[in-house]
């Protein structure tokens, strides 16, 4: 009996344990968007959560920028599971050269308005799990004030007249972009 008391707790640790990894998913507190771009003949998608500036629990305003998302430290750029960014054809990211695939990206704001867009080889990652080791590439991005302000985080892939494209991170009152440029 002391043999099989050990074998007969495992599957009810087991069923314990699996709703935690369940729950991530239906945990989601911030709605989900999916954005499908042709910039150039190439389809660029984007899969992220859009959370709010209000608190979700409270209602009460948060201050994003600084305070929710701390500058100088990564940020999973949206709610929940890492932001995924595909890309069916090669591009330039910020002039850098990106392969056709799919990414997880993370933000590096900065308090002088600054931010890095990384590039992370990894997906499939839940809130905050991040390995730098795996980052494929680090590109800056410019910075501008939004007015009015944006009370739920956008992302959006806008083509340019000149060709290429230009990928927005908007929230709060600030707006974050890198240029996309198809390469062949």
């Amino acid at each position: 009996m002391k043999i099989l008391a050990p074998l007969l707790l495992l599957p009810v640790l087991v069923l314990l344990i699996s709703p935690l990894n369940a729950q991530e998913k239906k945990g989601r507190i911030s709605p989900h968007e999916t954005i499908n771009a042709a910039i150039d003949g190439n389809q660029i998608t984007l899969v992220y959560g859009r959370p709010y500036t209000k608190d979700p629990k409270t209602g009460e305003k948060r201050k994003i920028w600084g305070g929710v998302i701390p500058f100088d430290k990564v940020w999973r750029l949206g709610a929940d599971e890492a932001t995924l960014f595909t890309a069916q054809q090669p591009i330039e990211l910020g002039g850098k050269p990106l392969p056709a695939g799919t990414y997880s990206l993370f933000m590096l704001p900065r308090a002088g308005q600054g931010a890095s867009l990384i590039v992370n080889k990894q997906t499939g990652q839940w809130g905050t799990k991040y390995d730098e080791k795996q980052d494929l590439m680090r590109v800056e991005m410019k910075s501008e004030p939004l007015n009015p302000p944006i009370d739920q985080l956008t992302l959006a892939i806008a083509k340019n007249s000149s060709g290429g494209g230009t990928l927005k991170v908007m929230w709060e009152a600030m707006q974050y972009s890198v240029d996309i440029k198809v390469t062949r």
